[in-house]
């Protein structure tokens, strides 16, 4: 477990993150959850706990600094990526988690209760069939969805200004310069952000786009 520690706190740092002890360790501890939890609920395919390391945890704390808002929801969470860690870095801000699989949301709702979150709610529900009040600063999905459908499905959760955050690896990621026609008006992507995840040899993104207007079906 101290290699894994270090391994953390190595990331952490080329990250440019400066977490208390107290923050370290809830990471760890939810490191520990997800893999006790994963040999029966199936959360994620990958087993080795280094590997979770850095292909989850690590991959979502790549996004912190480039995160803003005060309100946000994690939709199509899994077990809890990105939102956990974004709400254990974040305490100030509200990190909600949003999934439609019940196995999964059992989880969340055990991993907020032993890492003590108070700043995040488990919801359990279709993406499509949520009316949050008020409307969330930001929509944050990690692998949920293609651009297009992810935008579909959420613009009722931010208003008008509100931010879509869309973490992709490259070899997914979509060419955006058809999303104007097939969603007139709806979007104007903002940035397309190259993210660096410590020890990981692959090419991860974060998509920033604004909502401009109400979706017209």
């Amino acid at each position: 477990m101290d290699h894994l520690k270090d391994l953390l706190v190595s990331g952490l740092d080329s990250l440019k993150l400066e977490l208390t002890e107290t923050q370290v360790e809830k990471l760890m501890s939810y490191l520990t959850l997800l893999q006790k939890w994963n040999k029966v609920y199936n959360l994620t395919a990958i087993r080795d706990p280094e590997e979770m390391l850095i292909k989850h945890l690590l991959d979502s704390l790549a996004v912190v600094n480039h995160i803003q808002g005060e309100r946000l929801i994690d939709v199509g969470t899994g077990g809890g990526l990105p939102g956990i860690p974004l709400a254990i870095c974040y305490p100030d801000k509200q990190i909600d988690l949003l999934d439609s699989n019940s196995k999964k949301t059992r989880f969340l709702i055990q991993a907020k209760a032993e890492l003590g979150l108070t700043n995040t709610q488990v919801i359990h529900s279709r993406v499509e069939e949520y009316k949050p009040e008020p409307l969330y600063d930001g929509v944050i999905s990690r692998a949920f969805a293609a651009m297009e459908d992810m935008l579909f499905w959420t613009h009722h959760l931010i208003p008008i200004g509100g931010v879509w955050w869309a973490m992709k690896g490259q070899k997914e990621f979509e060419d955006l310069s058809s999303l104007p026609d097939k969603i007139p008006g709806l979007v104007n992507i903002e940035e397309v952000i190259e993210l660096h995840v410590p020890n990981l040899d692959a090419e991860r993104i974060l998509v920033k786009g604004i909502k401009q207007s109400e979706y017209q079906s």
